[in-house]
């Protein structure tokens, strides 16, 4: 049963507004959903638009944050929970550990990073959970398309298109994940030598 939603996401705040629209969005309908949030711990960017209105509609935001980025960032004051890392390693085992399904907001490195250590984690096999693209203004159509160029010339098996869930809105992305199942489609031996 998903309880805890993580949340990838920009801690920019000089994006175009239609980004944090939509961030203020996912916010609400997890919360309206009964999910909390599990994110970077930032009070800026999208991240925080999307965990100020967990927050605002009666859910738990736990915020994850590595001692570097402490130092020079806005953590959020307003975190149920708050946790320090050494590093950004550590934060994303931590953000793992600590959430039922994943949400990609659009995002920077950072963002591109922890979205795909989840899909290789899913593919191994060490998790089984719903990952998401929210595809805000088609934010993610060229790496959607990079990920198919990667499945079309066999650098990945065929059934990995299932290992993630791409929503043009935030409610096509809590409507799934109200219906998600926990999948196995982790690689097997006969694929990794035969794609």
């Amino acid at each position: 049963m998903i309880k805890n939603v993580c949340v990838f996401a920009s801690s920019c705040n000089f994006l175009d507004e239609i980004y944090y629209k939509e961030a203020s969005e996912l916010g609400r309908l997890l919360a309206e959903a009964g999910y909390n949030m599990v994110y970077g711990g930032s009070s800026l960017g999208l991240m925080w638009e999307c965990a100020k209105k967990v927050k605002e509609n009666g859910r738990k935001i736990i915020g994850i944050m590595p001692e570097k980025l402490k130092e020079m960032a806005e953590n959020s004051k307003d975190c149920d929970e708050f946790y320090v890392t050494k590093g950004m390693r550590e934060r994303k085992a931590k953000m793992d550990e600590m959430s039922d399904a994943v949400i990609a907001l659009p995002g920077g490195f950072g963002t591109l990073e922890e979205l795909s250590e989840m899909i290789v984690q899913k593919q191994l096999g060490y998790n089984k959970k719903a990952i998401i693209l929210l595809n805000t203004n088609g934010f993610y159509n060229h790496l959607i398309e990079f990920f198919n160029e990667i499945l079309e010339q066999k650098f990945a098996y065929k059934r990995a298109r299932e290992l993630y869930y791409v929503a043009s809105s935030s409610k096509e992305a809590v409507e799934y994940l109200k219906v998600y199942k926990e999948s196995s489609v982790e690689i097997t031996k006969e694929e990794l030598y035969t794609r």
